[in-house]
């Protein structure tokens, strides 16, 4: 794995149609991933949305640190701003959103900076589904924010695959 990919993948024990649901369905998709988001995802339209776990300066600044990298501001988002732009809808297979890796970085610049390409693939396995879910682009990111944007999602991907596990598999 270089530094311009991050893939995390994970067994579900759920079916196929379960995790498209969870992964596909903005309002449930904001469920396990924290967000509020305005509008269901369709192929090429922005979506929407707003933060709704807890997103303290302090706690992302000492994360930063244990990262190892030099902690940068953050600004953290009070009102709904754009989460992501839709890429590709593949029923029950594959899914992809663009967005601004690290967004809530305080040098992150809304209006100009890159996006990296964040994809979910599902495949039945016997087990359930192995959900993999990938971004990449990072080479693409200021060189100022790239490592930051980089380590920062790497950890919340983890954390998500665990999100996205508890989520689908209390039904």
């Amino acid at each position: 794995m270089s530094s311009n990919q991050i893939e995390k993948s994970v067994t579900l024990a759920a079916p196929v149609s379960r995790v498209w649901r969870a992964v596909t369905d903005a309002r449930e998709f904001g469920q396990w991933f924290g967000v509020a988001l305005e509008g269901p995802f369709i192929e090429a339209e922005t979506v929407r949305g707003k933060y709704t776990g807890p997103l303290d300066d302090a706690v992302i600044q000492q994360y930063q640190r244990q990262a190892g990298v030099t902690p940068a501001p953050v600004n953290l988002p009070q009102e709904s701003t754009t989460f992501c732009t839709v890429q590709t809808i593949e029923p029950e297979r594959y899914f992809s959103f663009r967005w601004i890796p690290f967004g809530i970085d305080a040098q992150a610049d809304p209006h100009n900076e890159p996006t990296t390409l964040v994809e979910f693939r599902l495949e039945p396995v016997a087990d359930g589904t192995q959900l993999t879910i990938t971004e990449s682009g990072f080479d693409n990111v200021p060189a100022h924010r790239r490592e930051r944007a980089f380590l920062m999602n790497t950890g919340g991907w983890e954390e998500q695959i665990r999100n996205v596990k508890q989520y689908v598999e209390r039904d």
